[in-house]
């Protein structure tokens, strides 16, 4: 995994830098196997003094007992890896402890550590750590966690990229474009009067273009990086009772939403997500659209309405033709995402209620959108109706390659905005002679600055603090 040199370790100003971390690094409850982790220049000196069989040999699996060696109280008899600094993942001496699952056994055994004087890690903190001794960069860090919190195979192998190192490769390859064209600058400054004369100005210009224009593909990443990680949002709007609980059901497969016949059932939006393949599809079945008195009804009806100012596709479902209209206006108001229409209840189809499919012509603006009928009862148009969400997905959003660097998270693209801006800044004043040229150089150094950040080459704790927050504990 290639990683880039940290010349400014930062790890001495964080408090508790210095302690011994211990934490469970699985789901606590009821299951086979658990995982403990300690790290720290103490790890093994605590680990020793619990574990009766101590692995003489770095990253081979030993069984052994973990008790109170004084009072010979046995805890579990588990499997102990030992893993020497710097060849470790928080690159210091580190322990994993394989015990059997539940709660009570691990939980005595991070006990027994922390009375050696181990300390209960904070969340994210073994990450951190490998961050600080250079293990990893901030980005590589950040794809651990979309990597755990990855909701489609796309989103998974987006996430291992990262964790790669691709799109930390991209950010270097651009940072070291931007040092080349200091350095030019610099050359000039420095040494007007040399037999080789000054840089010619169509050389830094077309340097600065090449950086200008590699920055502006990353940029078009943001919003497919966004969409593959946080999944797309697929807002079911319709009239009360027509069946878009039932279709939500049937689409994840499970009962999430209460399905009756009377209307207003509904009265918050909820949301679960589905593995689309190409993308992770974030189903939202929303309050039913009517007139109403019922202030938490009314209540509901306006998250619908935040729910498609977000919303990256809308089904816009009815049981029969003469309510699609309505909900098609509804949605129109307040979405540009593409509506397809779904004729929901096609099991019970009849010459008075025929169905609707292939498309409908909307007709106050004329738009012809894709229509489908679909039963929940049944299932069938199910799989039809998934597969056009993701055509019209993929239309939309281009398909970027799965090794491709991309931005994933608004603290990259506000780095790469912020670069980009600079470099435009830099350009400018060049290329007008508006500015000396050491003064337009600190536009420069400003987009260098922001790349450094964004792969953690300058050590700024509160973008570490932002980036650890959210990391379970154990991670």
């Amino acid at each position: 995994m290639d990683v880039l040199p940290n010349p400014e370790p930062i790890a001495a100003s964080l408090p508790g830098s210095e302690d011994t971390i211990v934490a469970i690094a699985t789901a606590q409850g009821r299951g086979a196997l658990a995982v403990i982790r300690l790290s720290g220049h103490r790890a093994f000196e605590i680990a020793r003094a619990i574990i009766t069989s101590w692995p003489e040999v770095p990253r081979r699996v030993t069984l052994s007992a973990i008790g109170n060696q004084d009072s010979g109280m046995l805890l579990d008899r588990a499997l102990v890896t030992r893993y020497d600094q710097p060849r470790s993942y928080t690159g210091e001496d580190l322990v994993e402890l394989t015990t059997h699952g539940g709660i009570l056994v691990p939980s005595t055994i991070v006990a027994a550590l922390i009375e050696q004087g181990a300390r209960q890690a904070m969340p994210g903190e073994f990450t951190r750590r490998a961050v600080l001794n250079a293990k990893l960069d901030v980005m590589q860090a950040e794809a651990v966690a979309d990597l755990i919190d990855a909701r489609s195979r796309r989103g998974q192998a987006m996430a291992l990229a990262q964790l790669d190192g691709g799109l930390s490769r991209r950010i270097t390859e651009l940072r070291s474009a931007l040092i080349e064209i200091e350095a030019l600058l610099a050359y000039d400054i420095d040494f007007p009067e040399e037999d080789d004369g000054p840089v010619p100005a169509e050389r830094i210009a077309r340097a600065t273009d090449a950086v200008l224009n590699s920055l502006a593909a990353l940029r078009a990443t943001a919003s497919t990086g966004e969409l593959v990680r946080e999944g797309a949002v697929v807002v079911l709007a319709g009239a009360s009772n027509v069946g878009k609980s039932s279709l939500f059901n049937a689409l994840l497969g499970q009962s999430r939403a209460i399905v009756t016949d009377i209307p207003g059932t509904t009265r918050d939006a909820l949301e679960a997500v589905i593995d689309a393949g190409a993308w992770a599809l974030r189903l939202v079945d929303t309050a039913g659209l009517r007139e109403t008195m019922d202030r938490i009804e009314q209540m509901g009806i306006e998250v619908s309405e935040r729910y498609l100012d977000r919303a990256a596709v809308v089904l816009a479902c009815s049981d029969s033709a003469e309510s699609i209209d309505p909900v098609v206006d509804f949605a129109r108001q307040r979405t540009t995402a593409p509506i397809i229409v779904v004729h929901t209840k096609a099991d019970i189809a009849s010459p008075d209620r025929p169905l609707v499919s292939g498309s409908y012509q909307y007709r106050r603006s004329r738009e012809s959108l894709p229509a489908i009928a679909v039963s929940a009862e049944t299932g069938s148009g199910l799989d039809a109706l998934v597969g056009l969400i993701v055509e019209l997905l993929s239309a939309r959003h281009a398909e970027l390659p799965l090794d491709a660097p991309v931005l994933t998270r608004a603290r990259h693209q506000r780095a790469v905005d912020e670069a980009a801006r600079e470099v435009e800044r830099f350009r400018s004043g060049w290329m007008d002679d508006s500015l000396p040229a050491p003064v337009v150089a600190t536009h420069l150094r400003n987009a260098v600055v922001a790349l450094e950040e964004l792969i953690g080459i300058v050590g700024v704790d509160d973008v570490l603090d932002r980036v650890f927050s959210a990391f379970c504990v154990g991670k």
